[in-house]
Protein backbone atom coordinates (compact mmCIF):
# COMPACT_ATOMS: atom_id res chain seq x y z
CA UNK A 1 0.00 0.00 0.00
CA UNK A 2 1.55 3.56 -1.10
CA UNK A 3 1.16 6.45 1.24
CA UNK A 4 -1.08 8.16 -0.81
CA UNK A 5 -3.83 5.63 -0.17
CA UNK A 6 -6.23 6.38 2.96
CA UNK A 7 -5.67 3.94 6.12
CA UNK A 8 -7.99 1.24 5.35
CA UNK A 9 -8.71 0.25 9.06
CA UNK A 10 -10.13 4.17 9.18
CA UNK A 11 -12.02 3.37 6.01
CA UNK A 12 -13.82 0.19 7.09
CA UNK A 13 -14.39 1.79 10.63
CA UNK A 14 -16.15 4.76 8.90
CA UNK A 15 -18.27 2.52 6.67
CA UNK A 16 -19.58 0.44 9.53
CA UNK A 17 -20.49 3.24 11.35
CA UNK A 18 -22.48 4.92 8.84
CA UNK A 19 -24.44 1.91 8.99
CA UNK A 20 -25.85 3.06 11.63
CA UNK A 21 -27.61 5.77 10.18
CA UNK A 22 -27.70 5.28 6.33
CA UNK A 23 -30.68 4.62 4.53
CA UNK A 24 -31.33 0.53 4.98
CA UNK A 25 -32.89 -0.07 1.70
CA UNK A 26 -35.04 -3.77 1.38
CA UNK A 27 -33.06 -5.42 -0.51
CA UNK A 28 -29.76 -5.25 2.98
CA UNK A 29 -32.70 -5.59 5.66
CA UNK A 30 -33.98 -8.99 3.33
CA UNK A 31 -30.32 -9.96 3.39
CA UNK A 32 -29.62 -9.32 7.02
CA UNK A 33 -33.24 -11.63 8.02
CA UNK A 34 -31.75 -14.42 5.85
CA UNK A 35 -28.69 -14.24 7.29
CA UNK A 36 -30.03 -14.58 11.21
CA UNK A 37 -32.53 -17.16 9.93
CA UNK A 38 -29.72 -19.46 8.55
CA UNK A 39 -27.73 -18.65 11.70
CA UNK A 40 -30.30 -20.40 13.71
CA UNK A 41 -30.57 -23.21 11.19
CA UNK A 42 -26.93 -24.16 12.07
CA UNK A 43 -26.27 -23.10 15.52
CA UNK A 44 -29.44 -25.27 16.70
CA UNK A 45 -28.19 -28.57 15.55
CA UNK A 46 -25.38 -27.80 17.55
CA UNK A 47 -26.34 -26.84 21.09
CA UNK A 48 -26.75 -30.58 21.96
CA UNK A 49 -22.85 -31.91 20.67
CA UNK A 50 -19.87 -31.22 21.51
CA UNK A 51 -17.80 -29.20 22.25
CA UNK A 52 -20.67 -26.71 22.58
CA UNK A 53 -22.30 -29.02 25.39
CA UNK A 54 -18.51 -29.27 27.20
CA UNK A 55 -17.89 -25.61 27.32
CA UNK A 56 -21.23 -25.21 29.03
CA UNK A 57 -19.90 -27.61 31.74
CA UNK A 58 -16.65 -26.23 31.49
CA UNK A 59 -17.80 -22.45 32.31
CA UNK A 60 -20.74 -22.79 34.04
CA UNK A 61 -19.70 -20.57 36.77
CA UNK A 62 -18.17 -18.07 34.45
CA UNK A 63 -21.91 -17.58 32.63
CA UNK A 64 -22.12 -14.00 34.68
CA UNK A 65 -25.28 -11.73 34.90
CA UNK A 66 -26.73 -10.22 32.06
CA UNK A 67 -29.79 -11.02 29.52
CA UNK A 68 -28.29 -12.67 26.69
CA UNK A 69 -29.28 -16.12 25.18
CA UNK A 70 -26.73 -19.02 25.73
CA UNK A 71 -28.64 -21.40 23.58
CA UNK A 72 -26.60 -24.20 24.55
CA UNK A 73 -28.17 -24.50 27.87
CA UNK A 74 -30.99 -22.12 27.96
CA UNK A 75 -30.13 -20.00 30.29
CA UNK A 76 -29.48 -16.06 30.13
CA UNK A 77 -25.68 -14.65 31.11
CA UNK A 78 -23.19 -11.65 30.25
CA UNK A 79 -23.14 -11.72 26.27
CA UNK A 80 -19.69 -13.06 26.72
CA UNK A 81 -20.27 -16.47 27.58
CA UNK A 82 -23.63 -16.41 25.33
CA UNK A 83 -21.68 -15.36 22.37
CA UNK A 84 -18.81 -18.30 23.16
CA UNK A 85 -21.38 -20.85 23.41
CA UNK A 86 -23.56 -19.84 20.31
CA UNK A 87 -21.13 -19.50 18.47
CA UNK A 88 -19.30 -22.48 19.06
CA UNK A 89 -22.33 -24.32 18.74
CA UNK A 90 -23.28 -22.58 14.88
CA UNK A 91 -19.80 -23.40 13.56
CA UNK A 92 -19.82 -27.34 14.57
CA UNK A 93 -22.22 -28.99 11.77
CA UNK A 94 -21.00 -26.87 9.02
CA UNK A 95 -23.84 -24.91 7.78
CA UNK A 96 -22.82 -21.61 8.34
CA UNK A 97 -22.93 -19.30 5.44
CA UNK A 98 -19.70 -18.36 3.49
CA UNK A 99 -18.39 -14.91 1.89
CA UNK A 100 -16.65 -16.78 -0.96
CA UNK A 101 -14.51 -14.30 -2.67
CA UNK A 102 -12.60 -14.17 0.78
CA UNK A 103 -12.77 -17.63 1.76
CA UNK A 104 -14.69 -16.16 5.28
CA UNK A 105 -17.46 -17.50 6.91
CA UNK A 106 -18.52 -14.37 9.04
CA UNK A 107 -22.21 -15.28 10.62
CA UNK A 108 -21.09 -17.86 13.28
CA UNK A 109 -19.16 -15.12 15.09
CA UNK A 110 -20.86 -11.88 14.04
CA UNK A 111 -24.16 -12.47 14.40
CA UNK A 112 -23.32 -14.77 17.87
CA UNK A 113 -21.83 -11.50 19.17
CA UNK A 114 -24.31 -9.06 17.80
CA UNK A 115 -27.41 -11.00 19.21
CA UNK A 116 -25.84 -11.68 22.52
CA UNK A 117 -25.12 -8.00 23.11
CA UNK A 118 -28.42 -6.75 21.38
CA UNK A 119 -30.43 -8.87 23.81
CA UNK A 120 -28.43 -8.21 27.06
CA UNK A 121 -28.75 -3.80 26.05
CA UNK A 122 -32.32 -4.62 25.23
CA UNK A 123 -31.60 -3.00 21.28
CA UNK A 124 -34.06 -2.43 18.42
CA UNK A 125 -34.43 -5.02 15.84
CA UNK A 126 -32.96 -2.53 13.59
CA UNK A 127 -29.85 -1.76 15.51
CA UNK A 128 -29.26 -5.37 15.67
CA UNK A 129 -29.89 -5.65 11.87
CA UNK A 130 -27.40 -2.61 11.40
CA UNK A 131 -24.51 -4.32 13.59
CA UNK A 132 -24.81 -7.29 11.97
CA UNK A 133 -24.61 -5.47 8.06
CA UNK A 134 -21.27 -3.66 9.65
CA UNK A 135 -19.86 -6.26 10.76
CA UNK A 136 -20.23 -8.25 7.66
CA UNK A 137 -18.78 -5.08 5.74
CA UNK A 138 -15.78 -5.38 7.76
CA UNK A 139 -14.99 -8.90 8.37
CA UNK A 140 -15.44 -9.70 4.34
CA UNK A 141 -13.52 -6.94 3.28
CA UNK A 142 -10.51 -7.49 5.53
CA UNK A 143 -10.70 -11.23 4.16
CA UNK A 144 -10.30 -10.04 0.90
CA UNK A 145 -7.55 -7.90 1.54
CA UNK A 146 -5.68 -11.11 2.81
CA UNK A 147 -6.57 -14.12 0.99
CA UNK A 148 -5.82 -16.33 -0.72
CA UNK A 149 -2.64 -16.71 1.02
CA UNK A 150 -4.02 -16.22 4.54
CA UNK A 151 -5.26 -19.61 4.02
CA UNK A 152 -2.17 -21.51 4.08
CA UNK A 153 -1.58 -20.93 8.03
CA UNK A 154 -4.94 -19.81 9.01
CA UNK A 155 -8.26 -20.00 9.28
CA UNK A 156 -10.87 -17.31 8.49
CA UNK A 157 -13.44 -18.06 10.63
CA UNK A 158 -10.92 -17.45 13.57
CA UNK A 159 -9.01 -14.89 12.43
CA UNK A 160 -11.06 -12.29 10.28
CA UNK A 161 -14.30 -13.57 12.46
CA UNK A 162 -12.73 -11.91 15.81
CA UNK A 163 -12.79 -8.16 13.78
CA UNK A 164 -16.43 -8.97 12.84
CA UNK A 165 -17.95 -9.69 15.74
CA UNK A 166 -16.00 -6.54 17.26
CA UNK A 167 -17.53 -4.24 14.97
CA UNK A 168 -20.93 -5.53 15.39
CA UNK A 169 -20.24 -5.26 19.44
CA UNK A 170 -18.44 -1.35 18.85
CA UNK A 171 -21.30 -0.34 16.89
CA UNK A 172 -24.61 -1.40 19.60
CA UNK A 173 -22.11 -0.48 22.36
CA UNK A 174 -22.75 3.59 20.57
CA UNK A 175 -18.89 3.71 19.60
CA UNK A 176 -17.73 6.80 17.13
CA UNK A 177 -16.32 5.87 14.21
CA UNK A 178 -12.48 6.17 15.76
CA UNK A 179 -13.60 3.52 18.20
CA UNK A 180 -15.18 1.30 16.10
CA UNK A 181 -11.37 1.54 14.04
CA UNK A 182 -9.77 1.16 17.97
CA UNK A 183 -12.39 -1.88 17.85
CA UNK A 184 -10.56 -3.55 15.22
CA UNK A 185 -7.39 -2.82 16.28
CA UNK A 186 -7.54 -4.86 19.44
CA UNK A 187 -9.07 -7.31 17.77
CA UNK A 188 -6.62 -7.95 15.40
CA UNK A 189 -4.41 -8.84 17.84
CA UNK A 190 -6.70 -11.44 19.61
CA UNK A 191 -6.90 -12.92 16.50
CA UNK A 192 -5.82 -16.74 16.52
CA UNK A 193 -6.47 -20.06 15.15
CA UNK A 194 -4.01 -22.32 12.60
CA UNK A 195 -4.63 -24.61 9.63
CA UNK A 196 -3.69 -27.61 11.76
CA UNK A 197 -6.45 -27.51 14.10
CA UNK A 198 -8.84 -27.74 11.55
CA UNK A 199 -7.41 -31.51 10.64
CA UNK A 200 -7.75 -34.90 12.08
CA UNK A 201 -10.42 -35.86 14.76
CA UNK A 202 -10.02 -32.59 17.34
CA UNK A 203 -13.02 -30.78 18.26
CA UNK A 204 -10.98 -27.44 17.89
CA UNK A 205 -12.72 -25.86 14.57
CA UNK A 206 -15.87 -25.02 16.08
CA UNK A 207 -13.93 -23.18 19.29
CA UNK A 208 -12.17 -20.89 16.59
CA UNK A 209 -15.95 -19.26 16.09
CA UNK A 210 -16.28 -19.41 19.61
CA UNK A 211 -13.42 -17.87 20.51
CA UNK A 212 -13.92 -15.16 17.31
CA UNK A 213 -16.82 -14.44 19.27
CA UNK A 214 -15.89 -14.02 22.63
CA UNK A 215 -12.65 -11.91 21.72
CA UNK A 216 -14.07 -9.65 19.24
CA UNK A 217 -16.98 -8.55 22.07
CA UNK A 218 -14.20 -7.63 24.78
CA UNK A 219 -12.32 -5.86 21.90
CA UNK A 220 -15.69 -4.15 20.77
CA UNK A 221 -16.62 -3.40 24.47
CA UNK A 222 -13.35 -2.17 25.63
CA UNK A 223 -13.07 0.44 22.52
CA UNK A 224 -16.30 1.33 23.15
CA UNK A 225 -15.00 2.84 26.47
CA UNK A 226 -11.87 4.38 25.46
CA UNK A 227 -9.22 1.02 25.23
CA UNK A 228 -7.25 2.55 22.31
CA UNK A 229 -4.67 0.65 20.37
CA UNK A 230 -2.66 1.15 16.87
CA UNK A 231 -4.79 2.54 13.85
CA UNK A 232 -2.32 1.08 11.68
CA UNK A 233 -2.75 -2.44 13.18
CA UNK A 234 -4.19 -3.92 9.79
CA UNK A 235 -1.94 -2.86 7.04
CA UNK A 236 1.45 -1.88 8.41
CA UNK A 237 4.81 -3.65 8.00
CA UNK A 238 4.55 -5.34 11.22
CA UNK A 239 0.60 -6.01 11.36
CA UNK A 240 -2.17 -8.05 10.61
CA UNK A 241 -1.78 -8.52 7.05
CA UNK A 242 1.83 -8.69 6.94
CA UNK A 243 1.88 -11.44 10.06
CA UNK A 244 -0.97 -13.56 7.55
CA UNK A 245 -0.25 -13.52 4.56
CA UNK A 246 2.17 -13.09 1.46
CA UNK A 247 2.01 -9.29 1.55
CA UNK A 248 0.46 -6.01 3.97
CA UNK A 249 -2.52 -6.78 1.80
CA UNK A 250 -4.68 -5.86 -1.30
CA UNK A 251 -6.85 -3.29 0.25
CA UNK A 252 -7.61 -1.56 -3.21
CA UNK A 253 -9.33 -5.02 -3.95
CA UNK A 254 -11.18 -5.01 -0.23
CA UNK A 255 -12.15 -1.23 -0.28
CA UNK A 256 -13.48 -1.22 -4.04
CA UNK A 257 -17.29 -0.11 -4.19
CA UNK A 258 -17.48 0.11 -0.25
CA UNK A 259 -19.93 2.75 -0.75
CA UNK A 260 -22.02 0.83 -3.67
CA UNK A 261 -22.39 -2.96 -2.41
CA UNK A 262 -22.21 -4.42 1.13
CA UNK A 263 -20.67 -8.04 1.56
CA UNK A 264 -24.45 -9.41 3.35
CA UNK A 265 -26.31 -9.39 0.02
CA UNK A 266 -23.68 -11.50 -1.73
CA UNK A 267 -23.22 -14.31 0.36
CA UNK A 268 -23.80 -17.95 0.38
CA UNK A 269 -26.10 -19.96 1.87
CA UNK A 270 -24.94 -23.31 2.50
CA UNK A 271 -26.74 -26.33 0.64
CA UNK A 272 -24.51 -29.21 2.17
CA UNK A 273 -23.33 -29.93 5.78
CA UNK A 274 -19.80 -30.47 4.77
CA UNK A 275 -16.79 -27.71 3.97
CA UNK A 276 -17.66 -25.97 1.27
CA UNK A 277 -14.68 -26.52 -1.00
CA UNK A 278 -16.49 -30.29 -1.39
CA UNK A 279 -19.68 -28.49 -3.04
CA UNK A 280 -18.62 -28.12 -6.93
CA UNK A 281 -18.42 -31.85 -6.79
CA UNK A 282 -21.67 -32.58 -5.15
CA UNK A 283 -23.34 -29.79 -7.43
CA UNK A 284 -21.12 -31.10 -10.48
CA UNK A 285 -22.45 -35.18 -9.70
CA UNK A 286 -26.13 -34.03 -9.51
CA UNK A 287 -25.75 -32.42 -12.69
CA UNK A 288 -24.28 -35.17 -14.16
CA UNK A 289 -27.31 -37.52 -12.58
CA UNK A 290 -29.74 -35.70 -14.67
CA UNK A 291 -28.83 -36.91 -17.83
CA UNK A 292 -26.80 -39.83 -16.83
CA UNK A 293 -27.57 -43.28 -15.43
CA UNK A 294 -25.26 -42.70 -12.59
CA UNK A 295 -26.01 -44.50 -9.06
CA UNK A 296 -24.33 -45.73 -6.14
CA UNK A 297 -24.27 -49.45 -7.88
CA UNK A 298 -22.87 -48.24 -11.25
CA UNK A 299 -19.36 -46.64 -9.64
CA UNK A 300 -16.35 -47.70 -11.18
CA UNK A 301 -14.65 -45.01 -10.69
CA UNK A 302 -14.95 -40.54 -9.80
CA UNK A 303 -12.59 -37.95 -9.78
CA UNK A 304 -12.66 -34.74 -9.11
CA UNK A 305 -10.41 -31.86 -10.18
CA UNK A 306 -10.62 -28.84 -7.79
CA UNK A 307 -8.47 -26.28 -6.85
CA UNK A 308 -6.27 -26.36 -4.35
CA UNK A 309 -8.47 -26.44 -1.12
CA UNK A 310 -10.28 -29.04 -2.72
CA UNK A 311 -7.26 -31.46 -2.61
CA UNK A 312 -5.51 -29.73 0.30
CA UNK A 313 -8.41 -30.12 2.78
CA UNK A 314 -10.48 -32.92 1.37
CA UNK A 315 -8.61 -35.46 0.39
CA UNK A 316 -9.22 -37.30 3.47
CA UNK A 317 -9.94 -40.94 1.81
CA UNK A 318 -10.51 -42.50 5.47
CA UNK A 319 -12.12 -40.38 7.89
CA UNK A 320 -12.80 -42.07 10.98
CA UNK A 321 -15.40 -39.19 12.54
CA UNK A 322 -18.00 -36.95 11.47
CA UNK A 323 -16.06 -33.91 11.82
CA UNK A 324 -13.47 -35.91 9.72
CA UNK A 325 -16.54 -37.20 7.16
CA UNK A 326 -17.08 -33.62 6.65
CA UNK A 327 -13.94 -32.72 5.34
CA UNK A 328 -14.08 -35.71 3.11
CA UNK A 329 -14.56 -35.34 -0.61
CA UNK A 330 -14.20 -39.54 -0.57
CA UNK A 331 -17.53 -39.63 2.00
CA UNK A 332 -19.49 -37.00 0.84
CA UNK A 333 -19.48 -38.33 -2.67
CA UNK A 334 -19.98 -41.48 -1.38
CA UNK A 335 -22.94 -40.29 0.86
CA UNK A 336 -24.79 -38.52 -1.60
CA UNK A 337 -25.16 -41.71 -3.73
CA UNK A 338 -26.14 -43.85 -1.60
CA UNK A 339 -28.70 -41.01 0.96
CA UNK A 340 -29.20 -38.31 -2.45
CA UNK A 341 -28.15 -35.68 0.01
CA UNK A 342 -25.43 -34.36 2.97
CA UNK A 343 -27.22 -32.87 5.16
CA UNK A 344 -27.23 -33.69 9.04
CA UNK A 345 -28.24 -37.51 8.39
CA UNK A 346 -25.12 -38.07 6.58
CA UNK A 347 -23.06 -37.71 9.64
CA UNK A 348 -24.85 -39.14 12.05
CA UNK A 349 -23.24 -42.94 13.55
CA UNK A 350 -25.54 -45.87 10.94
CA UNK A 351 -24.24 -43.51 7.81
CA UNK A 352 -20.73 -43.12 9.07
CA UNK A 353 -21.12 -47.02 9.85
CA UNK A 354 -22.70 -47.27 6.56
CA UNK A 355 -21.17 -50.38 4.64
CA UNK A 356 -22.59 -48.95 1.03
CA UNK A 357 -20.93 -46.01 1.41
CA UNK A 358 -17.42 -47.30 2.61
CA UNK A 359 -17.68 -49.43 -0.06
CA UNK A 360 -17.86 -46.65 -2.62
CA UNK A 361 -15.37 -44.31 -0.53
CA UNK A 362 -11.93 -45.94 -2.48
CA UNK A 363 -13.45 -45.46 -5.38
CA UNK A 364 -13.44 -41.56 -5.61
CA UNK A 365 -10.10 -39.93 -6.06
CA UNK A 366 -9.19 -36.00 -6.18
CA UNK A 367 -6.76 -33.73 -7.78
CA UNK A 368 -5.91 -30.01 -8.38
CA UNK A 369 -5.95 -28.53 -11.41
CA UNK A 370 -4.06 -25.38 -12.06
CA UNK A 371 -6.51 -23.79 -14.56
CA UNK A 372 -9.66 -24.47 -11.75
CA UNK A 373 -6.93 -23.20 -9.14
CA UNK A 374 -5.85 -20.29 -10.86
CA UNK A 375 -10.12 -19.11 -10.63
CA UNK A 376 -9.95 -19.35 -6.54
CA UNK A 377 -11.26 -17.97 -4.53
CA UNK A 378 -13.61 -15.95 -7.06
CA UNK A 379 -14.66 -19.06 -8.46
CA UNK A 380 -15.16 -22.56 -7.03
CA UNK A 381 -15.25 -25.11 -9.62
CA UNK A 382 -14.94 -28.70 -10.06
CA UNK A 383 -14.34 -31.03 -12.99
CA UNK A 384 -16.47 -34.29 -12.11
CA UNK A 385 -15.17 -37.69 -14.40
CA UNK A 386 -17.06 -40.50 -13.56
CA UNK A 387 -16.89 -44.00 -14.91
CA UNK A 388 -19.32 -46.71 -14.82
CA UNK A 389 -19.22 -50.38 -14.33
CA UNK A 390 -19.96 -50.68 -18.54
CA UNK A 391 -17.20 -48.57 -19.26
CA UNK A 392 -19.24 -45.52 -20.30
CA UNK A 393 -17.46 -42.14 -18.80
CA UNK A 394 -19.00 -38.99 -18.25
CA UNK A 395 -17.82 -35.73 -17.49
CA UNK A 396 -19.00 -32.02 -16.23
CA UNK A 397 -17.14 -29.19 -15.34
CA UNK A 398 -18.88 -27.15 -12.57
CA UNK A 399 -19.12 -24.04 -12.94
CA UNK A 400 -20.68 -22.63 -9.58
CA UNK A 401 -22.53 -23.61 -6.16
CA UNK A 402 -25.71 -23.94 -5.67
CA UNK A 403 -26.00 -21.30 -2.51
CA UNK A 404 -23.33 -18.66 -4.08
CA UNK A 405 -24.60 -15.91 -5.31
CA UNK A 406 -24.39 -16.94 -9.10
CA UNK A 407 -26.96 -19.47 -8.18
CA UNK A 408 -28.77 -18.19 -4.55
CA UNK A 409 -30.95 -20.13 -2.87
CA UNK A 410 -34.30 -18.99 -2.83
CA UNK A 411 -36.05 -17.66 0.47
CA UNK A 412 -38.28 -20.92 -0.24
CA UNK A 413 -35.19 -23.16 -0.25
CA UNK A 414 -33.67 -21.22 2.73
CA UNK A 415 -37.16 -21.88 4.65
CA UNK A 416 -36.79 -25.47 4.14
CA UNK A 417 -32.97 -25.73 5.19
CA UNK A 418 -34.32 -24.20 8.49
CA UNK A 419 -36.86 -26.32 8.85
CA UNK A 420 -35.13 -29.35 8.17
CA UNK A 421 -31.99 -28.51 9.88
CA UNK A 422 -33.93 -27.68 13.75
CA UNK A 423 -36.61 -30.23 13.29
CA UNK A 424 -34.72 -32.09 16.04
CA UNK A 425 -34.14 -29.24 17.53
CA UNK A 426 -37.10 -27.51 17.89
CA UNK A 427 -41.16 -28.35 18.13
CA UNK A 428 -42.46 -27.79 14.93
CA UNK A 429 -44.68 -24.61 16.57
CA UNK A 430 -41.61 -23.22 18.28
CA UNK A 431 -39.90 -23.38 14.92
CA UNK A 432 -42.47 -21.41 12.80
CA UNK A 433 -43.12 -19.13 15.88
CA UNK A 434 -38.93 -18.47 15.25
CA UNK A 435 -39.32 -18.40 11.99
CA UNK A 436 -42.06 -15.66 12.04
CA UNK A 437 -40.16 -13.43 14.82
CA UNK A 438 -37.18 -13.42 11.98
CA UNK A 439 -38.23 -13.35 9.31
CA UNK A 440 -41.46 -10.96 9.82
CA UNK A 441 -41.55 -9.01 12.92
CA UNK A 442 -39.64 -6.42 14.43
CA UNK A 443 -39.23 -8.44 17.36
CA UNK A 444 -35.61 -9.50 19.03
CA UNK A 445 -35.43 -13.15 19.01
CA UNK A 446 -35.40 -14.37 22.73
CA UNK A 447 -35.53 -17.73 24.72
CA UNK A 448 -36.78 -20.84 23.57
CA UNK A 449 -37.02 -24.50 24.84
CA UNK A 450 -35.10 -27.07 22.83
CA UNK A 451 -35.66 -30.50 22.52
CA UNK A 452 -32.93 -32.49 24.88
CA UNK A 453 -31.35 -28.98 25.65
CA UNK A 454 -29.09 -28.96 28.95
CA UNK A 455 -31.95 -26.56 30.15
CA UNK A 456 -34.26 -23.88 29.20
CA UNK A 457 -35.52 -20.19 29.71
CA UNK A 458 -38.75 -19.11 29.02
CA UNK A 459 -38.67 -15.00 27.73
CA UNK A 460 -41.32 -13.06 26.87
CA UNK A 461 -38.97 -11.05 23.84
CA UNK A 462 -39.74 -13.85 21.27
Amino acid sequence: MNNTTPNPLERLAQAACRWNTRPLDAETDWAARRALLDWFATTLPGCNQAPATLLSDTFATTRGEGSAVCYVDGHLGSPRYAALLNATASHTVEFDDIFKDGGYHPGSSTIAAALAVAQDIQATREQLHRAIIGGYEVGCRIALAIQPSHYRFWHTSATVGTMGAAVATAMLLGATSEQIGHAIALASSFAGGHQQNLQGEGTAKPLHAGHAADAGLMAGMAAAKGVTASLDSLHASNGFAAATSDSTGNWDAALEGIDDWTPITRMTVKNHGCCGHIFPALDGLKALQVSAPITAESIESIHIEGYGATYSMCNRPTPSSAQEARFSIQYCIAAYLVLGRVRLQAFEPLALEDVRIRALMPKVSVTERADIAARYPRQRMANIIVTTADGNTYQHLQETRKGDPEDPMTDNELLEKYQELVNGSLSPAASQSLQEVVMSSNQLPGSFALLGALGSVKSDRQ
